[in-house]
């Protein structure tokens, strides 16, 4: 059995595709590809629908077990072999999609005028929250930094994927910053978020094209979690 094709990775645009069933499991449905994006790196996995001349079924997630992909299923699966439409929820990828361009733009601007680094992050459609490893935070460094990240977004600056020799990766001192090491010695050719003039950061990740489709964002909290450990909460508007 292949490895899925994961058809979001190079288009995060594509809503749905045709596929075969390769695989049923207790887990989930492998597909030969997809256009869903399996849960990583603090984004949600995708849900949608799977249809076939027989009948459809739910995907109420998809995650990585193992490398293999899995759609998980509410009902019964199609059948090995079967031809399937792999269809997303596209509205909820959308909203995924603008909170990630918006936390990546985040990240970028703490970094540039703070010198400081996000120490993890989540998000849900629409919300999403960071860590920083700052001293203090208070509401007034919320407004600031909102200010910012409003204005950057605003510029609509392109938002590019591009794949990287993993040597040319760890060489790269902007991509260092954001532990490129720690992705699994497996991954070559490393895949690369820029958004042109602000930001590079290795992501496996959906994105939108530009930084004015994310809209307009709201810090929507600023706590203070411990010795170096703060939180920014973000919304979109």
């Amino acid at each position: 059995m292949g490895v899925t094709e994961e058809l979001c990775a190079t288009d995060a645009y594509a809503t749905s595709c045709d596929a075969a069933v390769e695989q049923v499991t207790d887990g989930g449905v492998v597909l030969d590809r997809t256009v869903f994006y399996a849960r990583s790196g603090g984004q949600p996995g995708d849900t949608g629908v799977l249809r076939w001349d027989a009948g459809d079924v739910r995907v109420v997630d998809t995650v990585k077990e193992g490398g293999t992909l899995l759609h998980r299923l509410e009902g019964d699966p199609p059948a090995v072999g079967v031809a399937v439409t792999a269809e997303i929820d596209w509205d909820r990828r959308h909203t995924l999609m603008r909170t990630h361009t918006a936390l990546h733009a985040l990240s970028a601007i703490v970094f540039r005028d703070y010198d400081v680094k996000v120490t993890g992050g989540n998000m849900e459609p629409g919300v999403a929250r960071m860590d920083f490893e700052l001293e203090s935070i208070d509401a007034e460094f919320g407004r600031e930094v909102q200010d910012k990240l409003n204005a950057e977004l605003a510029a609509d600056r392109p938002v590019r994927v591009s794949f990287l020799p993993r040597a040319e990766a760890l060489a790269d001192p902007d991509l260092i910053r954001t532990k490129v090491n720690l992705i699994p010695e497996s991954v070559d050719p490393i895949r690369v978020i820029e958004i042109e003039g602000l930001d590079k950061q290795a992501d496996g990740g959906t994105h939108v094209r530009s930084t004015a489709e994310v809209g307009h964002v709201r810090v929507a909290k600023t706590e203070n979690k411990g010795k170096a450990f703060k939180r920014m909460r973000i919304e979109l508007v």
